[in-house]
């Protein structure tokens, strides 16, 4: 069952943002593009962006073992760039992909 993980925080915003995802590409990205550049198998949606009350990001992973491995990846970075973002994690009831 998929997995959907929405990260919202007063202390994410885009330039941590792009922060943690060059340490994730080994200073490759400053922002994702592809699937293949996340460290672990398994997103299926990758969506990040400004809103009103800041950065957001929403990810929907194949399953949570998935998601839990790049959690492991991730949440380390995280911490280390003062994103203290718990993510809201909750199992998609549908998913469609066009």
């Amino acid at each position: 069952m998929p997995i959907v993980a929405v990260f919202h925080s007063p202390s994410l915003t885009r330039e941590n943002y792009e922060e943690s995802v060059r340490k994730l590409t080994n200073g490759k990205k400053g922002r994702m593009e592809s699937a293949g550049d996340w460290p672990v198998e398994g997103l299926l949606v990758h969506i990040a962006g400004a809103t009103e009350n800041g950065f957001r990001v929403v990810d929907v992973w194949e399953s949570e073992d998935a998601f839990r491995r790049f959690g492991e990846k991730l949440m380390p970075i995280m911490k280390e760039i003062g994103i203290d973002a718990v993510p809201e994690v909750y199992n998609a009831h549908a998913f469609v992909s066009a």
